[in-house]
């Protein structure tokens, strides 16, 4: 049923590729097309779910089509809580997926945004060096973003930070002025927008509990938590983001990689000191540790976040300390690949705990990169949560991956396991990537 048929031509007009619209289609689907059958599902309404799924509405305009959400809008969780960067692809493993696709994605990024006049800022990005030591490792970087095809880079030296970031202090930086930012989450919803547009059908609040090969007529049932309702499907593919790995499982693949949440939590300048920077400014990564260290990120709406850390967290979707869940604590701890992580980083372990709870710590962290900035200038900000993947080794799994396991469900189902940064980005190349893979995969009529 589509929303277009049950609206007059002018206020169709009005919702056309709003939220509202996406909303109010999906009341309508969900009333009347629960337990029909439909070609392919995607399970997962984060931006990687919504993008693969338009994906599809493109490629196959005459398929039945769904996406399965399990809250009661898109983009709730990693896609709605994240910096909002539009990454150009310096970091990543030449050759790697990571690398390609965001490069792609980048620029398919900028072309979407403009096509549907969402709004975004190319404010540009340095990668700042404070020490003599971490020189060497800048102009790896450099030389690896210049490999993976990331254009327009530049070396500054101390004078020409400054000409960029005027309260910015560093020995050298690599200038990186495509960078920008977004509203991921707007973005987000523009996908979901595209895929009800083009026929496809949203079911909100769809919790998925178990997946299910039914050999009479090789189709896939797929069933909800409380309140119980099923959907069936010839194929599926997940995108399930914080809970990718717990998918997987029940459809018979390996565990592992496992997902290990990370919470990682921002401070906010203080609005009347919102001008202190206007641009990215990025630490040089430290090679002996996992995590990208903290940053300054402005935003869309003119504040600037600060950070983030990177703590366990204690639930799977737990963005406040005090979230807690036995289920989700039970299954990271007893995870030996957790327990060998926290080993081996122990000490910046603690560190990062520790500027959990003492502002002042990040703090002077961020004074490393900006001097002037002080404790008064900032307060406490949002925080996300990342799905972070682990290999039984206590490695973290840098690329993206894509699995369908064995067995009898292996024909009709592709999980995508691990979309870590930058997923957002690259979000439409992978997407295409996906589909890639499904044609290669499945046999769709």
């Amino acid at each position: 049923m589509r929303l277009a048929s049950l609206l007059p031509a002018a206020a169709y007009s009005r919702f056309k590729g709003s939220e509202l619209q996406t909303r109010l289609a999906t009341q309508f689907a969900n009333l009347a097309s629960v337990n029909s059958a439909y070609d392919v599902v995607v399970v997962g309404g984060g931006i990687v779910g919504c993008a693969t799924a338009r994906e599809l509405s493109i490629r196959y305009p005459k398929l039945k089509l769904a996406l399965l959400e399990k809250e009661a809008r898109l983009a709730q969780h990693q896609s709605g809580h994240n910096s909002g960067v539009i990454h150009a692809g310096i970091y990543y493993a030449p050759g790697s997926l990571r690398a390609k696709l965001c490069v792609e994605g980048h620029a398919l990024t900028y072309k979407y945004c403009d096509e549907k006049n969402i709004p975004y800022k190319k404010c540009g990005k340095l990668i700042v060096a404070v020490e003599e030591k971490e020189i060497p490792t800048l102009e790896n970087l450099y030389n690896r973003g210049v490999l993976n095809g990331v254009k327009d880079l530049k070396l500054l030296n101390a004078d020409e930070i400054q000409s960029y970031e005027p309260n910015c202090r560093g020995l050298k930086a690599i200038w990186s002025p495509h960078t920008g930012i977004v509203d991921w989450a707007q973005v987000n919803q523009s996908y979901g927008d595209d895929f009800v547009k083009n026929g496809g059908t949203i079911f909100f609040n769809f919790q998925v509990e178990n997946i299910e090969f039914e050999e009479d007529d090789d189709t896939i049932k797929i069933i909800s938590k409380e309140p119980k309702r099923e959907v069936r499907t010839k194929f599926v593919v997940t995108a399930a983001g914080l809970h990718s790995d717990r998918m997987a499982k029940i459809t018979g693949c390996n565990p592992n990689p496992r997902i290990v949440p990370f919470r990682g939590e921002y401070l906010v300048l203080k609005p009347e000191k919102s001008d202190l920077v206007k641009r990215n400014i990025y630490p040089v990564p430290d090679p002996r540790f996992p995590f990208l260290g903290v940053h300054f990120t402005p935003r869309m709406d003119g504040s600037v976040w600060l950070g983030p850390n990177a703590v366990l967290a204690f639930k799977r979707e737990g963005y406040k300390f005090s979230d807690f869940s036995i289920k989700d604590t039970f299954d990271a701890l007893s995870f030996k690949g957790l327990r060998k992580l926290i080993w081996k980083y122990l000490v910046p372990g603690i560190d990062e705990m520790y500027r959990s709870f003492n502002m002042a710590k990040q703090v002077k962290l961020l004074q490393r990169f900006v001097p002037s900035l002080t404790i008064n200038d900032v307060q406490r900000g949002p925080s996300g949560v990342r799905a972070q993947a682990i290999d039984e080794d206590g490695k973290l799994v840098e690329d993206f991956v894509f699995d369908s396991g064995e067995g009898k469900l292996e024909r009709f189902v592709m999980h995508i396991r691990n979309a870590p940064s930058p997923a957002a980005t690259s979000s439409l190349a992978i997407a295409k990537e996906v589909v890639n893979h499904i044609e290669q995969k499945f046999v769709i009529k």
